[in-house]
């Protein structure tokens, strides 16, 4: 099987050697550079492959000098960019070397393979249709919150990465924010302990605060449904009746659930309305 010179950004097993794809193998064993995140990682499967080949580290902290010099090395040969486990760019830094390839008039090929975020989403039995994946939450509470809250009314299943330590804190934070919406953990996809927990965000915050989880995480968020979408007028007419029995703090709690909405903003809008 022979290559034209070019960029080809390869995918990778998550998990599984055996979904290594042979055009894959081929795109490697024809390489004249494979840029890796961590040559540790990459080294061990061209090891299993069999195959010995220049590696070149390509990560967040690459230069334009970097691209520079691999785009060169694309003109002339087959370099093939890898990242540690799954498909190139998504969640990595991959996109500005391909941008800038494809400016630079490089030809840029997908050998596509596995997918953490397709693997997931395709056995966790929420909707797939429309769906957003926005990489990793973020580590503070705040920021997190901030996160979901802006995403809460989004029409569509919701997919992030997620760590072992992290799981419960921002299951609990779905919880508070989203309420009941349905929500799966795929967890050590294409391996021997590979599963998939689904219920509410409140249940699995409970699972996983008992025992933190290993390997690594896909968390997916069920669509809002019909019922919780609504806009400003619905949120202050369901504010006001929560009022006639409530705090405002219990209210602006009830209502942030009810409608996936940030539950300090409700708050602040519920004294508002009490003042009045």
């Amino acid at each position: 099987m022979s290559f034209e010179s070019g960029l080809y950004v390869v995918a990778t097993p998550i998990g599984n050697l055996a979904d290594m794809s042979q055009r894959a193998i081929a795109v490697l064993d024809a390489a004249e550079i494979v840029a890796v995140e961590d040559s540790r990682v990459t080294g061990k499967l061209l090891h299993h492959l069999g195959l010995k080949k220049k590696m070149r580290r390509y990560n967040d902290h690459s230069s334009a000098g970097d691209r520079d010099s691999l785009i060169a090395a694309a003109r002339e040969g087959v370099v093939a960019l890898v990242s540690d486990a799954g498909t190139p760019l998504i969640s990595d830094p991959g996109y500005k070397l391909v941008r800038a390839a494809r400016e630079a008039g490089v030809s840029v090929y997908t050998i596509p393979g596995a997918s953490a975020v397709i693997a997931a989403l395709s056995i966790c039995g929420l909707p797939t249709d429309r769906f957003l994946f926005s990489g990793f939450l973020p580590h503070k509470a705040k920021a997190r919150a901030d996160a979901l809250s802006e995403l809460a009314h989004i029409k569509a299943t919701l997919v992030f990465y997620e760590s072992g330590p992290r799981l419960a804190a921002s299951l609990t934070a779905i919880a508070d924010l989203y309420g009941d919406r349905e929500v799966a953990v795929a967890r050590e996809l294409t391996k021997k302990f590979e599963e998939v927990v689904t219920g509410t965000a409140a249940e699995l915050a409970a699972r996983y605060s008992a025992q933190e989880p290993k390997g690594e995480i896909v968390l997916i968020i069920g669509p809002p449904s019909e019922d919780t979408v609504a806009d400003a007028g619905d949120v202050d007419a369901a504010l006001r009746e929560a009022l006639q029995s409530m705090s405002a703090a219990k209210a602006a709690g009830a209502i942030a659930k009810k409608f996936g909405l940030e539950r300090a903003a409700l708050y602040a809008r519920a004294t508002e309305m009490k003042g009045q």
